[in-house]
């Protein structure tokens, strides 16, 4: 057992089968089986891999593994791309009204997000009011990515989602950006699991190069922004994002220089990077404060025990053992860096 409290900046829950609502169903917008051996979306479906994408099972794993506290993100099928607006608005509320009664239910065993789906202005704006008023929810979950009534794809570090950030920032709400839908944004065959290994950390870079260029961390200085999957792409990639903006300033008229919010003091990135070359590219690039702990659990690209040569929280072991990180660096990124994301001072009441 740690000294320390470890809190898990980036995990996923399923509602049970019995609680999503007949309509999502009938219209093919998301299900679960009844026996809870796949979870659907049209004529998509996807194994639900572990106990642990339920409530009750996810708490009995987070004993398990010695986590005390996670952040529960939106799912991902459900960010509403290309819904009309009322049916988004009818999906976005139930997905938020279950974070919340989550979060309610064990407020110190979950800080849970919610989501809003930028094309619909208007009802975005309001279910920011109505989660942060009505539920007490500080997390807002949004996709790198959203489609506009007029069918273009759009990144959410964009004047067209102004609004929504100009009331985060209002509200001083955490932040966290995270990559879906990629196999809508690119014409290419969905084999080799290609938009999950290699288009999503694209998908991700790309509306980091949007944020820092157009310095939305200085914009927005109350709101604190998480990069999943430690933006990986995009550690690697600032060296040719700066060339290109030295070599062709006339590309980038009215903007940041891409490494002016390195380090900055509201920018994260979580852990989840998979091997400990690329946590050291990260940790190097952004510095030990800005690192929170995510796993992605329970899914199998997240760090589950259940797949070979994985466990939670082995990446960040592996850098204490090759020395790239020291132990009181992982009670960092375990504990205080996450609560600085989160916004919370308290540690360990009732956890």
């Amino acid at each position: 057992m740690s000294s320390y409290h470890r809190i898990n900046g980036h995990g996923h829950l399923l509602p049970y089968p019995e609680d999503i609502p007949a309509f999502m169903r009938k219209k093919k917008l998301f299900w679960v089986d009844e026996d809870r051996k796949f979870m659907r979306q049209g004529d998509w479906k996807r194994p639900v891999t572990d106990p642990s994408f339920f409530l009750e099972e996810k708490l009995e794993w987070m004993t398990e593994n010695n986590i005390q506290h996670e952040v529960i993100l939106n799912l991902s099928q459900l960010y509403a791309n290309g819904l009309e607006r009322s049916l988004a608005k009818e999906t976005i509320q139930f997905q938020n009204d279950f974070n919340a009664s989550v979060q309610r239910k064990y407020p110190y065993k979950f800080t849970c997000g919610f989501v809003v789906q930028p094309a619909h202005m208007e009802d975005a704006l309001a279910e920011i009011e109505r989660c942060v008023v009505h539920h007490n929810m500080t997390l807002l979950c949004l996709p790198t990515h959203f489609t506009s009534e007029t069918g273009d794809w759009i990144s959410v570090a964009s004047p067209e989602a102004a609004p929504i950030w100009e009331l985060a920032n209002e509200y001083s709400l955490s932040i966290q950006i995270h990559p879906y839908d990629a196999q809508k944004m690119v014409g290419l065959k969905d084999q080799f699991w290609r938009f999950h290994l290699i288009w999503m950390c694209a998908q991700t870079a790309d509306t980091y190069h949007c944020y820092s260029l157009l310095d939305f961390p200085d914009k927005y200085p109350d709101t604190k922004v998480c990069f999943a999957h430690g933006n990986q792409f995009g550690q690697m990639n600032i060296g040719r994002r700066q060339q290109g903006f030295d070599g062709r300033p006339d590309l980038f008229e009215n903007t940041t220089s891409p490494r002016k919010n390195i380090h900055h003091p509201n920018v994260f990135f979580d852990t989840l990077v998979h091997d400990v070359l690329s946590f050291e590219i990260l940790i190097r690039r952004q510095s030990i404060r800005q690192i929170v702990a995510g796993l992605d659990d329970p899914y199998p690209l997240g760090e589950m025990s259940n797949v070979p040569n994985s466990y939670p929280g082995k990446v960040i072991d592996e850098a204490v053992n090759t020395g790239i990180i020291t132990e009181k660096d992982r009670e960092l990124i375990w504990t205080d860096n996450v609560l600085r994301w989160i916004g919370k001072e308290w540690i360990g009441v009732g956890m």
